[in-house]
C-alpha cells in the first residue's frame, strides 16, 4: 500500500506560535521549594549585572525590566519616577538612578550628593548623612518602627540614634536636638547631644545651671543635684548599682571617658545616696 503525504499541510501542522517562544527580556523562570513558579528580573547595566527582583507574573517581570532600561537612559529623576506608574520598586529605583548619574552602584535606596547622601524611603522623604558615613548605610538597611529608626547590626536591631551618642531613652528637644529643627538630617554638624547620660537632665536651681540625677523605680526618684553632668552620670551610676542589687534589676550605666579607674572611684565614694535608695523596698 502506497501514502501520500501532504507535505505543505504537515509543516503548517508542525509549525508552533513563536510568540510563545519568544522569550521576554530580562526575565527568568524559577520555581519554589513549593513548586510554585516565579519570575526573576534584572539587567545589565555599565557591564554591571542588577537583580532588580521577583514576580509573580512573567509580564510583571518583563515591565520591571523596561523601567530599569528606561531610567538608565534617561534623566528622570526619583521625584519623576514616582509620579508614573512603574512596575520597579522605589528602592530599586533609587539605587539605579544613583548609579547612573554618579557611576557608583548601592544595594539600599542611596542617592549621593556633594559632601553628603540621602537614604529614601519615599520621594517625600530621605534622610540626610554625612559622607563619613556612606560605608556604613550602604551595607546597612534602615528600617522604621513606632517612629524610631533602626539598622541591623551583629544580628541585632540598634537604634540609630545610638550611633550619634543618643541614649535609647533620650528625648528630643530634651536630651539632644537638631540644630536646623530638621529630624531627617544626621549630618554630626546638625546634632547636638544635650545630656549625654543616663538618668541626667541640665536644669537650673536657684538662678543656676547644675545637672539633675535621677533614676527609675516605681516613678522618676531624684538622686540629687550636681556641679558638673559628670559627677551625676556617677550618682546615677552608684544609685543603679544600690537599687540594681535590692531589686535584681539591671540598669545601663554611664560609662565617662575622661576619668581614669582610679579618678572614678574616688568620685564614686563621695557620692551619698538619699536614704530613700539604699532601701528601695522599705
Amino acid at each position: 500500500m502506497i501514502f501520500f503525504f501532504d507535505f505543505d499541510t504537515l509543516n503548517v501542522e508542525r509549525q508552533f506560535d513563536r510568540r510563545r517562544c519568544i522569550k521576554r527580556a530580562g526575565v527568568y523562570k524559577a520555581v519554589k521549594k513549593s513548586g510554585a513558579v516565579y519570575y526573576r528580573s534584572s539587567f545589565t547595566f555599565r557591564q554591571k549585572h542588577i537583580s532588580l527582583g521577583s514576580f509573580r507574573t512573567e509580564k510583571r517581570a518583563h515591565q520591571a525590566y523596561l523601567d530599569a532600561v528606561e531610567l538608565s537612559r534617561t534623566e528622570m529623576t526619583v521625584m519623576d519616577y514616582e509620579k508614573k506608574r512603574h512596575t520597579l520598586s522605589f528602592e530599586k529605583a533609587v539605587s539605579i538612578i544613583n548609579f547612573r548619574d554618579n557611576n557608583v552602584y548601592f544595594a539600599n535606596p542611596i542617592y549621593l550628593q556633594n559632601r553628603f547622601f540621602e537614604y529614601y524611603f519615599t520621594p517625600d522623604l530621605c534622610y540626610k548623612f554625612d559622607i563619613d558615613d556612606l560605608f556604613y548605610y550602604a551595607g546597612h538597611k534602615i528600617s522604621r518602627r513606632g517612629g524610631h529608626l533602626f539598622v541591623a547590626d551583629y544580628g541585632m536591631q540598634v537604634n540609630l540614634l545610638s550611633r550619634y551618642g543618643i541614649k535609647s531613652h533620650a528625648v528630643k528637644n530634651r536630651d539632644y536636638r537638631f540644630i536646623n529643627q530638621d529630624d531627617t538630617d544626621f549630618r554630626y554638624e546638625n546634632i547636638e547631644v544635650i545630656n549625654p547620660y543616663y538618668g541626667v537632665k541640665k536644669t537650673r536651681k536657684k538662678g543656676k545651671s547644675v545637672y539633675k540625677a535621677s533614676i527609675l523605680i516605681n516613678g522618676r526618684v531624684v538622686i540629687g543635684y550636681y556641679k558638673t553632668e559628670e559627677m551625676a552620670a556617677i550618682a546615677y551610676n552608684k544609685a543603679a548599682d544600690e537599687v540594681g542589687r535590692a531589686l535584681g534589676k539591671h540598669y545601663r550605666l554611664n560609662y565617662i571617658e575622661n576619668l581614669s579607674p582610679k579618678e572614678y572611684a574616688e568620685l564614686y565614694s563621695q557620692i551619698k545616696l538619699p536614704e530613700k535608695l539604699k532601701h528601695p523596698l522599705q
